[in-house]
C-alpha cells in the first residue's frame, strides 16, 4: 500500500464526517491511536483543514459505510488506475573541471587494486570512457608517466558504498581495517 496523501488532514476529515473508531482511522492514516485521539480533542489539529479522501479517490463511500457499521473492519485504500511512479535515476553527476584530471589516477587505483572490476563498471563509477580505462590498463595512455594511483573516494569521484558495491559485484574482496591490522599475541 502506498503512503497516504496528507494523513493528518485525512484523519481530521474522517473524525469530523464519519462514525469510524479511532483505531480504524489510525490504521488507515498510519498514525498512532493517541495522535488520532489528540486530533479529535483538538490538541493537535488546530489549523489543519480536513481533506476528503472520497473526493481524492483514496477511499470509497461504500468502504466507509461498511467500516462504520462493523468496527472490526478496517478501511482499505482504493486502487488507482494510474501507473505506479518510477524512481527517478540520478543521471550523470557533475565533476568540476579541476577534478576531471584526477579521473585517470582513480582508474589506475581501481585497476591496480581490483583488476577484476570490469571496464563498464569503472566507466559508470568514475564517469569516463571505456577507451580511457583500456588505455590505462594496457599502459598506453598518452599521460601514463604522470598517472599515480589514488583512491577514487579520496578524490571525491565516487562514494565508498558505490565502490564497494562495484567490487562485490565483480567478485572481489573488500579490504577492511581488520584485514590490515596486525595481531599481537603474547
Amino acid at each position: 500500500m502506498s503512503s497516504l496523501l496528507m494523513p493528518k488532514a485525512t484523519a481530521v476529515w474522517l473524525i469530523d464526517n464519519t462514525a469510524l473508531t479511532f483505531e480504524q482511522i489510525a490504521e488507515f492514516c498510519g498514525l498512532h491511536l493517541l495522535e488520532v485521539q489528540a486530533i479529535a480533542d483538538g490538541d493537535v489539529s488546530q489549523g489543519i483543514l480536513g481533506f476528503d479522501p472520497v473526493l481524492n479517490g483514496q477511499l470509497t463511500q461504500e468502504n466507509i459505510d461498511e467500516c462504520c457499521n462493523d468496527s472490526s473492519l478496517f478501511l482499505t485504500k482504493s486502487s488507482s488506475s494510474l501507473p505506479d511512479t518510477k524512481a527517478k535515476s540520478k543521471g550523470p553527476k557533475y565533476i568540476p573541471l579541476a577534478r576531471r584530471g584526477d579521473k585517470p589516477d582513480a582508474i589506475a587505483w581501481i585497476v591496480k587494486n581490483h583488476p577484476e572490476v570490469k571496464n563498464s563498471q569503472i566507466s559508470k563509477l568514475i564517469g569516463t570512457t571505456k577507451d580511457t580505462i583500456e588505455k590505462i590498463r594496457t599502459r598506453s595512455h598518452w599521460n601514463i608517466s604522470n598517472i599515480t594511483p589514488k583512491h577514487p573516494v579520496l578524490l571525491t569521484l565516487c562514494s565508498q558504498e558505490d565502490l564497494e558495491n562495484a567490487i562485490i559485484k565483480a567478485g572481489g574482496k573488500i579490504e577492511t581495517d581488520e584485514d590490515n591490522s596486525f595481531s599481537t599475541s603474547n
